[in-house]
């Protein structure tokens, strides 16, 4: 009698422990899967900072459109308020920082004065009006005189190839030594480029510098390359 006591004591605990460690496993399992449990944690959207465009740029690209121009503002430059005075007007202006290099624009467009000119090619009662595409010329001979205060500088006609690159039909540099004006921050040196398109419109950069060596002309390329006319 005893011994069956016994024996079925064992049995008994024997199933207290299997109980016991099953609910013990199947806690554990249900534990572990509760901090994943399937779900993902939401992902942050991350939203980029469009910096904000100038009153000034928001006025060229304005001007940019009506020559029908396209602009792409260079890396390593930063905007600066252009010059517009009584002795100067630019439209934009940017420099490169700690580098003694800036460029200013000025771009118009010829398409109304294209339309009057012919107009009044056809009107023999009216006056003449100068041709709108040589308009380019007068413009860079004045300016290069008011930079310099005379007629001493170095004018070229900008070759083909460079007249491809803005999708020109014309255009010209000047080579000038600056008078020491504050309306130019005391630069020594420019190089003044014109540019036209037949019946379209005029762009007019005048790069400064106060050295005339290897890396302002670098800086020219990358300041000038940004802006063309469309095909």
């Amino acid at each position: 009698m005893k011994a069956i006591v016994k024996q079925t004591k064992q049995i008994l605990l024997q199933l207290v422990l299997l109980f016991f460690v099953t609910n013990s496993g199947g806690a554990q399992v249900k534990r572990q899967q509760l901090p994943g449990s399937g779900k993902r944690k939401p992902v942050p959207v991350r939203i980029k900072n469009t910096p904000p465009v100038s009153v000034q740029l928001k006025e060229f690209s304005q001007l940019l459109a009506q020559a029908s121009i396209t602009f792409t503002f260079p890396k390593g430059f930063k905007e600066i308020a252009a010059v517009n005075n009584e002795d100067f007007s630019f439209d934009y202006a940017m420099e490169m920082p700690n580098k003694d290099f800036e460029v200013w624009f000025q771009v118009k467009s010829q398409k109304e004065n294209w339309a009057s000119y012919e107009r009044s090619q056809n009107d023999n009662s009216s006056s003449q009006l100068a041709n709108p595409d040589s308009l380019y010329l007068d413009m860079g001979k004045a300016h290069a005189t008011a930079f310099t205060g005379d007629r001493n500088y170095f004018v070229r006609n900008m070759p083909q190839n460079v007249l491809d690159r803005y999708n020109a039909d014309a255009g010209k540099s000047y080579l000038l030594n600056l008078l020491d004006l504050p309306a130019t921050k005391h630069y020594k040196y420019a190089l003044l480029i014109t540019l036209q398109r037949n019946h379209t419109g005029t762009i007019m950069m005048v790069c400064f510098t106060n050295e005339k060596d290897p890396e302002f002309f670098k800086n020219i390329d990358r300041a000038t390359n940004c802006l063309k006319f469309k095909p």
